[in-house]
């Protein structure tokens, strides 16, 4: 059968455009699709290639595992080539996979193959060769055949012995793994560079793969690096276990990391199981992954597998959904927040990215945006991961249409026309249009009634919106003279919802001086800063009264806390919507400020709680630590005093471990706060 010219000029493209990305990857370190596109790309190709095996040739990228090292480095000719894997991206896939190596192996659909299941972790595979075990050589996968020396830079990486525990190791010893850079190591490099005004990693594969190829290893030191082995190339003079997961436990036992997370699995039931649960506490990993690995656990059945165009049939990689897409940006629109921060936003063309559809991405400020150089008509890679809100991580500046124009701030409100300025030192810009804003006015009043606030339920979003809009709602006072009667003639509100909603309002009007204060919304007053300040002063009116001075004497109150305290307590407007909501009910304890200090056995400790605690919501351990007087915040840091942890405990606690910080349980707790 003949092929047609545009299917071969199709298969041409894709060749083209796939070794363009392969360089981009593999040589520079600088891609510029995500994973998923480059996996759809090669996909395609290989579906072509299948339905018209004459249009294969040898120098086709599905013949090939990657790309030619840069000439700066040394090259390795690898003795056993390093091989890709195929991708499973759905069960069907998986169970398909199974079935053809059921069918090799000649066993029935009843059998339970044993297998070995590790995530796929998201770095720079190198490969490890030892003589008599001590680390001689370490080089990069490269094309899987031929790679660049990095031995120089490896030989810094803590987490790879440069000699190997204990004995019976074979004489010549290739161990092959994946050199990370942990996500708390990423955070904080690109915190560093940020500061220091240089180039920040878009992601921490990059920041793996730049690592290893830095000319001077002093920089490769300077880098977050960790390593764990996933197999074994060559072993010589020497022997290993018959079982993948046996050789990898014996791997440990020599001194090299392996995976905590590896298990060993039967069947496909028990594959889709692992995937499941790994996908599940994926984003609570200190590494990134992207996927699962899976492995027939049998070496024997292995070798009677074999391999397919330099791939293993016994091994496959089932990936998780792309938490990285390729889209259009339509529009770029400023948002008003509560505090009338005016934050860039791009509207983009729906896509389908890490399990969601995904239509706006935050865009953080206009510096920001100014770095990204986001523009109307380009094509971008939005990112989302877990539950973070998706962000537009790069521009692909090919792509880029023909008379584009460079985004500017608005000088006005986009809501509510006042100016729009910018504080020296700030990358926020805010409306100065204060409570006049009608979407401050909304954002504010969301804020006072929401959980951790007024916890005024019933009250959502979108009624707030309404009752602004139709100029029912102006300040929080106003709340507390909303009547059952005008609430139960609002949209998609009965008389029954109406009446709840007024007891719970009613409720709301006994609260704590801290909630009062959080609720009211200054600028850079959260609920760990509002619970000192009222545990510091005891009484509103002390607060009112302070001086910049005197409030800076509240553990963590800064001068620009301080000021913002003082700014707002000095506007008349804010005083009377205080004084109108004290007439309407709205009340609190006071007391005396010193027998609250004295009162308070976690006076002057600062907490964490992660993980879940048995009988105790995290909003529950969060008051019970407050009202002893202690302050909770949402990370560690070598000012934490206490870690309370419970089950399912993760990156913080081994940071914590790290700091030796004291750490908690709910039991202990208590007991501290009771002695």
């Amino acid at each position: 059968m003949t092929v047609s010219a545009a299917i071969r000029d199709r298969a041409e493209s894709l060749r083209d455009q796939i070794r363009h990305h392969n360089y981009r990857y593999h040589a520079l370190d600088d891609p510029e699709i995500p994973d998923a596109e480059y996996d759809r790309l090669m996909r395609e190709l290989q579906v072509l290639e299948a339905e018209h095996p004459e249009l294969v040739s040898p120098d086709s990228p599905t013949q090939r595992v990657g790309e030619v090292p840069i000439s700066a480095f040394g090259t390795v000719q690898h003795e056993l080539p390093m091989l890709s894997l195929g991708n499973a991206f759905s069960t069907e896939e998986l169970q398909e996979f199974h079935r053809r190596v059921l069918d090799r192996l000649a066993l029935d659909d009843q059998a339970e193959l044993i297998y070995s299941a590790e995530p796929k972790l998201d770095g720079a595979a190198v490969s490890l060769l030892y003589e008599d075990g001590v680390l001689v050589r370490a080089a990069t996968r490269g094309d899987g055949t031929t790679g660049e020396d990095i031995t120089h830079n490896v030989r810094t990486i803590e987490a790879i012995p440069l000699k190997l525990l204990g004995s019976r190791y074979p004489a010549r010893l290739e161990v092959r793994g994946e050199v990370f850079m942990p996500k708390a190591g990423f955070d904080a490099y690109n915190d560093k560079a940020r500061a220091a005004g240089e180039k920040i990693f878009v992601n921490p594969r990059n920041a793996a793969a730049g690592s290893l190829r830095q000319l001077d290893p002093k920089l490769t030191a300077e880098r977050p690096l960790d390593m764990y082995a996933y197999s074994v190339g060559i072993a010589e003079g020497g022997h290993l276990p018959s079982r993948h997961s046996e050789i990898i436990d014996q791997l440990q036992e020599w001194g090299i990391k392996v995976c905590p997370e590896r298990r060993v699995v039967r069947g496909v039931q028990g594959c889709l199981d692992y995937y499941e649960n790994i996908g599940k506490r994926r984003d609570r990993l200190s590494y990134e992954i992207d996927g699962v690995v899976y492995k027939v656990d049998s070496l024997d059945m292995q070798e009677e597998l074999g391999f397919v165009s330099r791939a293993p049939r016994w091994a496959i990689a089932h990936k998780f959904p792309a938490q990285e897409e390729l889209t259009e940006v339509e529009a770029v629109e400023f948002q008003v927040g509560r505090t009338g921060a005016v934050t860039p936003v791009a509207r983009l063309k729906p896509v389908f990215v890490g399990g969601v559809t995904v239509s706006n991405a935050t865009l953080h400020n206009i510096d920001e945006l100014h770095r990204k150089d986001v523009r109307v008509g380009d094509t971008v890679i939005v990112r989302r991961a877990g539950d973070v809100i998706p962000e537009v991580a790069s521009v692909i500046q090919d792509r880029r249409p023909k008379g584009t124009r460079r985004v500017q701030l608005p000088k006005t409100c986009p809501v509510c026309g006042s100016r729009v300025v910018r504080e020296d030192g700030e990358s926020v810009a805010r409306c100065t249009g204060g409570l006049f804003c009608a979407a401050q006015r909304a954002e504010a009043l969301k804020h006072f009634v929401s959980r951790r606030a007024l916890d005024i339920e019933g009250l959502g979003a979108k009624l707030i919106e309404q009752l602004v809009a139709t100029g029912r709602l102006k300040t929080p006072a106003d709340i507390f003279q909303l009547t059952k009667e005008e609430l139960s003639q609002l949209d998609r509100m009965g008389e029954k919802s109406a009446v709840n909603l007024i007891r719970s309002i009613e409720a709301s009007k006994s609260t704590t001086l801290a909630r009062f204060l959080f609720a009211l919304g200054i600028r850079e007053v959260g609920e760990a800063t509002a619970a000192g300040v009222a545990a510091h002063y005891g009484k509103l009116a002390n607060v009112v009264s302070a001086t910049d001075e005197d409030l800076q004497g509240v553990t963590d109150v800064g001068p620009v806390v301080a000021a913002r305290i003082k700014a707002f307590f000095e506007e008349q407007h804010n005083l009377d919507v205080i004084a109108r909501l004290q007439e309407y009910g709205v009340e609190w304890a006071e007391s005396d400020p010193e027998i609250v200090a004295e009162n308070g056995p976690l006076r002057g400790k600062t907490f964490v709680i992660t993980g879940v605690l048995p009988n105790l919501t995290r909003d529950d351990a969060k008051d019970l630590i407050q009202n002893a007087g202690g302050r909770v915040t949402g990370s560690v840091s070598s000012k934490t005093d206490y870690l309370v942890a419970g089950e399912k405990a993760g990156s913080k606690l081994i940071k914590a471990e790290k700091l030796k910080v004291s750490i908690l349980d709910e039991d202990a707790l208590r007991s501290l706060i009771a002695s």
